[in-house]
């Protein structure tokens, strides 16, 4: 997925990029709130990590102004302000969490999964693509038991594919999905990244409408 990280302190943010990155998502980081405005104008993203306390005012600012406008991307307030009363304000200007300055690089890990969990609407269940076994918010895929391993932008190709299973998903919004603001894109890198999802989960997994873009073949929706 796409991730908004509104963060001013260089070490933090610095930290933050890096490990969100290392999971495979593809991360913008802005450090005021008129950047974030711009950004959240340019792309959709699936989540947004918020710091409340940014140069030019408060993070809050930004959030009662997107769910002000019915703007649902998912939010995760990350801040030094740790009393109950900074909390409860911030999960009723619509954050979907919250998590206090220090944190442990792990701790947002689970946060951002409950949270994809959250918005999926699938805690308990799993995708039939075909033999394989697909939990998407795990990270898992299975075929007859035994686990196949995806790299992180792997995940990336198929969480866009998964996410819009009933839709045709163009090149270039694979292409957001896995590039940051500033990352050079290769004219043949989402060709590669299929190709290679392909060899791993089965040719027919993945169909191409020549010109048009890629969809995913799922053939059903299970609980566990």
């Amino acid at each position: 997925m796409r991730v908004l990280l509104v963060e001013d302190d260089a070490i933090l943010g610095d930290a933050v990029k890096a490990h969100v990155a290392s999971l495979g998502h593809a991360v913008d980081w802005v450090t005021t709130l008129e950047d974030a405005s711009v950004s959240l104008r340019a792309v959709t993203y699936s989540l947004m990590l918020l710091d409340l306390r940014l140069p030019d005012g408060s993070g809050l600012t930004l959030l009662r102004d997107m769910r002000g406008r019915e703007d649902a991307t998912p939010v995760i307030i990350l801040t030094a302000h740790d009393q109950i009363s900074d909390r409860i304000e911030g999960l009723n200007c619509g954050a979907d969490d919250y998590l206090v300055k220090p944190f442990n690089l792990g701790e947002l890990t689970a946060r951002m999964g409950a949270v994809a969990r959250r918005y999926a609407r699938i805690p308990s269940t799993f995708l039939c693509l075909g033999e394989l076994k697909v939990q998407p918010t795990e990270r898992r895929i299975l075929r007859k038991g035994e686990d196949i391993a995806l790299s992180g932008r792997e995940w990336a190709v198929l969480d866009t594919l998964l996410a819009r299973r009933t839709a045709i998903v163009s090149k270039s919004q694979i292409e957001e999905a896995l590039y940051a603001f500033g990352a050079e894109i290769e004219s043949n890198t989402v060709e590669v990244y299929v190709s290679r999802l392909r060899k791993k989960l089965g040719r027919e997994v993945i169909e191409t409408l020549r010109g048009v873009g890629y969809r995913i073949k799922v053939d059903d929706v299970k609980a566990d």
